[in-house]
């Protein structure tokens, strides 16, 4: 069962450094990268960026973060390993805020993006990239901020548990 709980912490910060780090690459060089770009080509970037990170490896590191942090929180529910379960329930909620923040505003955003046509063709493009641009990058902030909150968690996590041995 010990094995089982550190493997997890370790899976789960892990996955969660990845996924803080994608969205860390995001906010602070993709989107100020395409700042500078005119609105069709950020549609059409960001349109095609939407697409291809839906693939098992983002998937994996992404879903991989939750299920491993909660997995982690259960097995040491029962453990003599109490003294982790703070920086676990911490890590944990971090990652689901951070969850919600992109189901309910980045996901909405990248469908809106996509319906929007081939760099919104048809539709003026800058209001196009207004609506996406500002509120996708606000709320990419936060969930950096909260997934990188999580990785500091799940690593002083991983100290209380080496401590405990």
């Amino acid at each position: 069962m010990e094995t089982a709980r550190l493997a997890s912490l370790i899976a789960a910060t892990v996955t969660m450094g990845l996924v803080s780090g994608l969205f860390y690459g995001f906010a602070i060089a993709v989107m100020p990268g395409l700042k500078g770009a005119d609105d069709r080509t950020v549609i059409e970037v960001m349109q095609r960026v939407n697409v291809a990170i839906l693939n098992g490896w983002f998937i994996l590191g992404y879903l991989g973060a939750f299920v491993c942090t909660a997995l982690a929180l259960a097995l040491h529910v029962p453990s003599d390993g109490r003294a982790v379960l703070p920086a676990l329930i911490s890590a944990l909620v971090c990652c689901i805020v951070s969850m919600g923040i992109t189901n309910k505003v980045n996901i909405p955003l990248n469908n809106a993006l996509e319906n929007a046509g081939p760099a919104a063709a048809g539709r003026e493009p800058a209001a196009v990239r207004r609506a996406f641009e500002g509120p996708w990058v606000r709320a990419n902030v936060w969930r950096t901020v909260l997934c990188t909150a999580s990785t500091g968690f799940l690593a002083w996590a991983l100290f209380l548990h080496g401590r405990m041995r």
